[in-house]
C-alpha cells in the first residue's frame, strides 16, 4: 500500500505525458533555469523554497535537500492534484533527486514535512514544447507492452476481488481468508499504476492509522481486520461492496491511462520500495501476516516493467541489464526458500535472519534499478 510514508507513483495520461524518476542526489546544489538543469528545493519543517517557479517543457530535475528535523517528501502536482512525480522518505540532512517530464501548463510543487497533509505548496509553470520520450520506437513499444500486462492483471484483480467480496457477503470467513492474499497479488503487481489515481489507493489499500483526519478506514485491510482480529464479518458486506466498487473504478482508470517509459522505470523501483518499507517489516498485512504474497507480487510487477523496457535498456546499457537479470534471479531464489504449497509462509513464521536475507536481496536489486529511470530519461 502506498501510505503517506511510502512512495507514490507519478501520474500520467496521454494528455499530460508525465514522467518522473528519483534517486539519491550526489549534491544539493543545482541551477534552476530550465529542463536540463537541476532546480534546487530547500525543504524545512516550515518552508519549501523552490529555486525556480518555471521551466521549459521536457524532463525537469528537482534536487530536494531536507534541512528540517522531520522526514519529508516532495510532490509535483498537475491540476486536480494528479501526482506528476514524487519522492519521499527524505531524512533530515539528506538530498534526493526527482526527475519529471512536463508538458506546457501550470503545476504545483509541495513539500510535506512529516509526510502528512496537503503540504507546503508553490506554483510552477512550464512553457514551450519538447519531444516526448515515447517518440523513441523502443520506448514507445515498451509502454504498449506494459499496458498489455496491466490489462491482464486488472482482469484477474476484478475476478479475484469479486470472489473475495462474495465470500465475505456469504459469511464464509475461511474462504475469504484464503482469497485475501490471492486477490491482493494482482493489486500488488500493478500498484504503482493504481496509485496514479490519488484517493482511490488509500480507500482500497490504506492501513489502519494511515488515514488523514476525517478519512475512514476502508478497503482490503479493514476487511482483513474483520477476518483475523474482530473475527466477525456479519456486518462487513457493505464494506466489501465498497471495496469492489473502488477496485472497479481504479481498473477502469488504469486501463484508459497511457503510460510513459519513465513511469515503467519508476514503478519498477517503487515496487521494491514497497517491499522494503512495508512487506519486510510485516506492517502491510499486520493481521493476516500474508506479507510474502505481496512481496512476491511486488517483485514480479517490478520485473514485468523492466522486461517491457528491456530492448531499450539493452541498447543503452547492456551491462546494467545483465546485472538486473542476476539480481532478480538471486531475489527469486531467496524468496523461493519460503514457499508453502501454492503460496508462501506467513511473515511471523520467518526468523529475523530470514528477513535480513530478504531485505539484503531487495536492497541489492533496488540499487541497479534506481539507475533505469535516469537512463530512460537520458539523464
Amino acid at each position: 500500500m502506498r501510505t503517506p510514508r511510502l512512495l507514490a507513483l507519478v501520474a500520467a495520461a496521454a494528455a499530460t505525458v508525465p514522467l518522473a524518476a528519483c534517486g539519491d542526489s550526489g549534491d544539493g546544489d543545482g541551477a534552476a533555469t530550465g529542463a536540463s538543469d537541476k532546480i534546487t528545493v530547500d525543504a524545512s519543517d516550515t518552508e519549501c523554497k523552490v529555486a525556480s517557479s518555471e521551466s521549459a517543457a521536457g524532463t525537469v530535475t528537482f534536487t530536494i535537500a531536507n534541512k528540517g528535523a522531520k522526514v519529508t517528501e516532495f510532490y509535483v502536482y498537475a491540476p486536480g492534484d494528479r501526482v506528476m512525480g514524487e519522492v519521499e522518505n527524505i531524512a533530515p540532512g539528506l538530498s534526493r533527486d526527482l526527475i519529471v517530464e512536463l508538458t506546457a501548463g501550470t503545476y504545483e510543487t509541495a513539500c510535506k514535512p512529516g509526510m502528512i497533509g496537503k503540504g507546503i505548496r508553490n506554483g510552477f509553470k512550464v512553457s514551450g514544447s519538447a519531444a516526448a520520450l515515447t517518440e523513441d520506437a523502443k520506448l514507445g513499444q515498451a509502454t504498449t507492452d506494459y499496458q498489455r500486462y496491466v490489462k491482464s492483471q486488472t482482469g484477474a484483480l476484478i475476478e479475484k476481488t469479486t470472489e473475495f467480496v462474495n465470500a465475505i457477503k456469504a459469511g464464509d470467513a475461511e474462504k475469504a481468508k484464503a482469497l485475501f492474499p490471492v486477490a491482493r497479488t494482482y493489486w500488488e503487481r500493478i500498484e504503482p499504476v493504481a496509485e496514479i489515481f490519488g484517493d482511490l489507493d488509500p480507500q482500497i489499500d490504506g492501513r489502519e492509522g494511515d488515514q488523514e483526519p476525517g478519512q475512514e478506514f476502508t478497503g482490503f485491510h479493514k476487511l482483513e481486520k474483520d477476518l483475523w482480529v474482530t473475527k466477525d464479518i456479519s456486518k462487513s458486506g457493505p464494506m466489501a461492496d465498497r471495496l469492489l466498487t473502488d477496485v472497479q473504478k481504479i481498473v477502469d482508470e488504469a486501463n484508459k491511462a497511457t503510460l510513459s517509459p519513465v513511469q515503467l522505470a519508476n514503478g519498477a523501483k517503487e515496487l521494491l520500495d514497497e517491499v522494503a518499507t512495508g512487506k519486510i517489516t510485516g506492517e502491510e498485512d499486520r493481521y493476516s501476516h500474508t506479507d510474502l504474497w505481496d512481496f512476491a507480487a511486488n517483485v514480479e510487477g517490478s520485473q514485468a516493467a523492466i522486461a517491457a523496457l528491456r530492448p531499450a535498456l539493452e541498447e543503452k546499457d547492456a551491462a546494467l541489464v545483465k546485472t538486473l537479470d542476476e539480481r532478480f534471479a538471486s531475489t527469486e531464489a531467496a524468496l523461493e526458500k519460503h514457499r508453502s504449497g501454492d503460496g508462501w509462509k506467513l511473515h511471523n513464521e520467518l526468523s529475523q535472519a530470514d528477513l535480513k536475507v530478504l531485505s539484503d536481496e531487495i536492497n541489492a536489486l533496488a540499487e541497479p534499478i534506481s539507475k533505469v529511470a535516469g537512463l530512460v530519461a537520458g539523464k
